[in-house]
């Protein structure tokens, strides 16, 4: 029996183009997502990265049912919930949880911190073995936060705080899976890696899956079992975090990594940089083929006209590319052991 907790498939996401005085005319669709596919095991981290647009956010959203599908499956731990209507999602959102990027406006400023985080128990109707307050105020203190500051309001935070509040209402029933929006993306970097441990402590203390969300490759290899690549609304390439590092295969791959800066001034000077040309497509236009075609310094007249499928091309490592290529030496090299934690 697989040991997914949840598996996509084909996922599509259209967001219609209208045009006239009221709007009443669809002239297009923008490509958000354009079959995507993918699982993420119970307990483990998967990172999708890509460029800002690429849809990584809309994958995220559309898997949690906050914004519906166009087309494809989203099976969560073995049960289809593509279709399923608000009423019969209730009893699953207990497992299927969510932090967002914006610590400040995913918090309501008019509630306390108290009624935030003990919104679950409310929703789902549950109440816990020594009343809400003791069980809130002892969350509060696992993610960090001061257990006295259960009636304060979100205004008298900082933002890796109030973050930390995020993380205390998503694990606050102790759910499968958490979808992680960019989490850290809005934190000055000292205030990064607090809250990514935090976040790998809670994992390893409730075997919480992670569909990790992020443009920062560091801070995905920092924290993920395997990650996924995404341009224009495909997955590229999608391996084991050290096969992805150290044996990248996608052109694509290798100019998101070279473009990672290294902490040693010397090795940093001396290593190849991949600089793409041109902008990146409009999803409601994109190329005809392989969507990478028009900046993939690879391209020949296949990748124009055909569209990649993504295969498994060794075991666990799932590639959408023509002409699959190590990265150089010293590329290589350079995207190996030498980013940051």
């Amino acid at each position: 029996m697989s040991n997914h907790i949840i598996k996509v498939t084909g996922l599509t996401k259209h967001f219609p183009i209208s045009a006239g005085i009221f709007r009443q005319r669809q002239t297009g669709v923008v490509r958000a997502l354009d079959g995507v596919s993918f699982e993420v095991n119970a307990g483990e981290t998967l990172g999708l990265v890509g460029e800002s647009g690429c849809g990584k956010s809309t994958a995220g959203r559309t898997i949690m049912r906050l914004v519906d599908s166009t087309s494809g499956t989203i099976e969560f731990d073995g049960q289809d919930i593509t279709h399923l209507t608000k009423r019969e999602l209730k009893p699953l959102r207990r497992d299927m949880q969510m932090i967002f990027q914006d610590p400040f406006s995913s918090l309501n400023p008019r509630q306390t911190i108290g009624d935030i985080v003990s919104a679950p128990f409310r929703v789902q109707g549950i109440k816990p073995q020594g009343g809400v307050q003791k069980t809130v105020q002892e969350i509060l203190q696992r993610v960090g936060l001061n257990p006295e500051h259960y009636n304060r309001y979100p205004g008298d935070f900082s933002g890796g705080q109030r973050q930390r509040i995020g993380i205390a209402r998503a694990i606050a029933l102790q759910p499968k899976l958490i979808v992680c929006d960019e989490p850290v993306s809005a934190l000055d970097v000292s205030i990064q890696a607090q809250v990514l441990n935090l976040l790998e402590d809670i994992q390893q203390e409730f075997g919480i899956a992670y569909l990790f969300i992020a443009h920062d490759l560091s801070v995905v290899r920092h924290i993920s079992d395997r990650v996924a690549v995404m341009y224009l609304g495909k997955i590229m390439e999608l391996t084991g975090k050290q096969e992805l590092y150290t044996g990248a295969l996608h052109p694509y791959t290798h100019a998101l990594m070279s473009a990672v800066p290294i902490a040693d001034p010397d090795k940093e000077r001396s290593r190849e940089r991949i600089i793409l040309k041109g902008d990146l497509p409009s999803p409601s236009n994109p190329p005809s083929g392989c969507v990478f075609s028009t900046r993939c310094p690879k391209r020949t007249d296949l990748c124009v006209q055909t569209v990649p499928e993504l295969r498994e091309i060794k075991p666990g490592h799932f590639l959408a590319c023509h002409y699959p290529e190590a990265a150089s030496t010293t590329a290589h090299r350079a995207s190996g052991t030498d980013f940051l934690n």
